[in-house]
């Protein structure tokens, strides 16, 4: 899953594209390294950003998904939204996928859309908002609390007939650095609900961070962690630089299948 940020403000300053022109060929760029879902967001989320108003998030997202389809009519877009209103924007506009960061606990209508479009519907683990999702850290068990919380996800779905689930631990959503290397190492308990597990680890803090280098050196160490993150059962990735991507899944399928 290729990522393309319509957004000022996303905390990786290179995947950040405004011109109508450059998101097409970004997305093009990332079609032609493989990419095989390509990710729309209008609303950076990194922590502590401020709020976009739902007009402003249309405007960022319509328009690009509708002329990647009209130059690629077969790629495949996921929308990042966890607004109905523009989920259902993104709908009309192309999109294929529903990528929900609250996991329709922000809106309680996202089902509904998801339902109604019959789309599959990707589903992350944050507590509270985008703006204060850092404020809750204590877990009783960080692995089983959210197997519990996609658990509780699934279940409820299941009354709106959403049948195609995918679930995204948050890797730096509502988690320090020490659970996120936790999470990272016992992400294959997250299996046991046999839904594809899909995974954003690409250039975000806990790599930088820890090697204390900035976002633009971690290519290398998102590398590594998409690896282990293959070893572990992950069946996506979520990534700004898709050749790389692709190669670790093509070098890991050769030794593995």
């Amino acid at each position: 899953m290729g990522v393309i940020n319509t957004t000022p403000d996303s905390f990786y300053e290179p995947s950040r594209v405004n011109q109508t022109d450059d998101i097409v060929s970004q997305a093009e760029k990332m079609l032609e390294e493989g990419a095989a879902i390509l990710d729309i967001g209008g609303y950076s989320t990194r922590p502590g950003n401020q709020t976009v108003s739902i007009e402003d998030e249309i405007l960022r997202v319509k328009k690009p998904i509708e002329e990647i389809i009209k130059h690629f009519p077969k790629a495949i877009i996921s929308i990042d939204t966890f607004r109905s209103e523009v989920a259902e924007v993104a709908m009309h506009a192309g999109a294929k996928i529903v990528n929900d960061i609250s996991g329709g606990n922000l809106d309680d209508k996202m089902y509904q859309i998801v339902a109604d479009w019959k789309c599959p519907y990707i589903v992350m683990h944050m507590r509270n908002s985008p703006q204060n999702m850092m404020a809750d850290l204590v877990y009783k068990d960080l692995v089983t609390d959210v197997n519990k919380y996609f658990s509780e996800i699934a279940n409820n779905i299941k009354f709106y007939g959403i049948k195609d689930l995918v679930i995204d631990p948050g890797f730096g959503f509502s988690k320090d650095l020490k659970q996120n290397y936790h999470l990272l190492q016992k992400l294959s308990a997250l299996k046991v609900l046999g839904l594809p597990i899909l995974v954003g680890l690409s250039r975000k803090s806990m790599i930088y961070k820890k090697l204390d280098i900035t976002s633009q050196e971690a290519l290398n160490g998102t590398s590594v962690l998409n690896t282990i993150a293959l070893l572990n059962g992950a069946s996506i990735l979520r990534v700004h630089d898709v050749k790389q991507a692709v190669e670790s899944v093509e070098l890991f399928t050769e030794t593995y299948r």
